[in-house]
């Protein structure tokens, strides 16, 4: 409903104010660990910020809450692709679900319009007992690709390949599986043309193990092994021809650069040190990519650190960026921005088992003040009080995604049943929105809606 105020001159009324019409800012899919739902809702933006009632996605498949779960999601060219686990070892029923996201972007050189042209729906999933139990899931040039671990592969599936008249069945045959990797699989694809993919053993003869294959090749077949010096790779990425991942001790990376079909001769491996806590080698279990840089955080509590590694260099080693956060937290993130004007910012969450009594907290640094376009300097610029996570295993944990025009960061408190959004030119919270359940991984799609 829109108020306008009038006022009489001469006879007539006139407008003396009128209240601005809300505006979608963004759309915004949460997976609520409740009730083991994707819900979605447009965030609208006028005289204050309002949500629109949370809804189910049009399609969803009804999970069975006691055998399965909903894992990560990834968004690209106007899909979400979101991972589906079961607790019987992928011989339930797991696999995956492709939504088409309803938003349109229309590039316009340095800036897009931005269009919500229909609401969320499924356009296409696959849930059985052979997709191999799904936990993780990247996107690499807007290409999704879903480990599939009980395979011992992964599947690739490529959005630009789904044209608009593509039924279910269509869309499924259009998900390719790729051999590679194996237990619990963390994997990186470079250039779309090379996988390279992990086994998670920590001894026997595929510790440390990593298979090299073609993505972009008909014959599907692991081209070449090597092994890490240390196992339990928990983590991969790759950024400016380099491969990187997260084995037991600290984190090794291998050039790409030169890589061919027949490249039998096992790479030079690098390695680098992460230190040492409890006489133990740390490590970390997940990158993040931004600019030139890999990110990463590592250690606990008062030893906790965000690590940035600048991939552009030859020989690359990483910058240590103390944290300091409360006994029995660890951090959750990094999120990067690039804000509409100063330094690239990073958010880290303070979280904790639901049985551990610590505070929940929100560390915002900045990564370049002195604006060089070097990160030495990157520091903690403030911390705020967040709302309360819900940590149990992997689910309950706090998480952060950014809208289109880098106005705003949306977060879930999962403790709390809220989403919160942050504003990021005033670098405060100015909005806390219920939407009731346990809300934990958030994605945000689009920017402002256009008028044109």
């Amino acid at each position: 409903m829109t108020i306008a105020l009038l006022f009489v001159v001469n006879g007539s009324c006139l407008p003396l104010a009128q209240a601005a019409e809300p505006r979608i800012a963004t759309r915004i899919f949460f997976q609520d660990d409740e009730t083991h739902e994707l819900k979605w809702s447009d965030v609208k933006v006028g005289d204050s910020i309002q949500l629109t009632e949370p809804a189910l996605v049009d399609g969803f498949p009804k999970l069975k809450l006691e055998q399965q779960t909903l894992v990560q999601m990834e968004a690209a060219a106007g899909f979400l692709l979101v991972g589906v686990r079961d607790d019987e070892d992928g011989s339930f029923q797991s696999g995956w679900v492709l939504i088409d996201t309803g938003v349109v972007e229309e590039e316009h050189g340095d800036h897009s319009h931005w269009y919500y042209t229909h609401a969320p729906r499924v356009r296409a999933s696959l849930l059985d007992e052979k997709q191999g139990n799904p936990a993780h899931l990247y996107c690499y040039e807007d290409v999704f690709y879903l480990a599939n671990d009980r395979m011992n592969g992964y599947t690739r599936i490529d959005p630009s390949s789904i044209s608009p008249m593509d039924n279910e069945e269509a869309i499924r045959k259009k998900a390719e599986f790729i051999p590679g990797g194996g237990g619990h699989i963390t994997l990186a694809v470079v250039n779309k043309s090379l996988g390279f993919s992990s086994w998670i053993d920590r001894e026997g003869p595929n510790k440390g193990r990593v298979d090299v294959t073609p993505v972009n090749s008909s014959s599907r077949k692991v081209d070449s092994s090597f092994n890490l010096p240390s196992g339990g790779i928990h983590g991969a990425t790759t950024l400016h021809n380099k491969v990187f991942f997260a084995p037991a001790d600290g984190i090794c990376w291998v050039d790409a650069s030169n890589w061919h079909s027949d490249h039998k001769d096992p790479p030079a491996i690098h390695h680098i040190s992460l230190g040492k806590m409890d006489n133990k080698p740390l490590r970390t279990g997940s990158f993040t990519t931004f600019a030139p840089y890999v990110a990463f955080t590592t250690g606990s509590g008062k030893e906790s650190a965000l690590g940035l590694i600048d991939a552009s260099k030859s020989d690359p080693d990483w910058i240590r960026i103390p944290l300091a956060l409360a006994e029995g937290n660890r951090a959750v993130g990094p999120y990067f921005l690039k804000p509409r004007k100063g330094s690239p910012l990073a958010f880290i969450f303070h979280d904790h088992p639901a049985s551990v009594d610590a505070p929940n907290r929100l560390t915002l640094l900045e990564l370049d003040p002195n604006g060089d376009g070097q990160w030495n300097d990157a520091q903690v610029a403030e911390e705020f009080d967040v709302g309360k996570s819900r940590v149990e295993g992997h689910s309950g944990h706090h998480a952060l995604d950014f809208d289109a025009d880098r106005r705003r960061a949306f977060f879930t408190n999962p403790g709390e049943g809220t989403v919160s959004v942050f504003s990021i030119a005033d670098r405060k919270t100015v909005a806390n929105l219920h939407v009731g359940g346990i809300p934990s991984k958030i994605v945000a799609i689009g920017g402002r809606a256009s008028q044109h």
